[in-house]
């Protein structure tokens, strides 16, 4: 699994998906959520601006799975 460091209170799905290298424009995060490969904490997630916070777990279907963690 890997993490990916956030410096917020929370961070939205499309700007994770872009943090993470899973896509480099917010058309292609919005794109794949449509499309029905993302996942947060196990349940088929929507919504675009959806927020993240430290602790929940993202599955991208064909890039992985990314635990949002806070800044020590």
């Amino acid at each position: 699994m890997n993490k990916i460091i956030i410096h917020s209170e929370y961070i939205k799905l499309d700007t994770f998906l872009k943090l993470s290298n899973c896509v480099s424009t917010g058309g292609m995060a919005k794109a794949l959520i449509q499309e029905g490969m993302i996942s947060v904490n196990g349940e088929l997630e929507e919504r675009r601006g959806r927020k993240l916070y430290p602790g929940d777990i993202v599955k991208v279907t064909d890039e992985g799975t990314f635990e949002v963690t806070k800044e020590s």
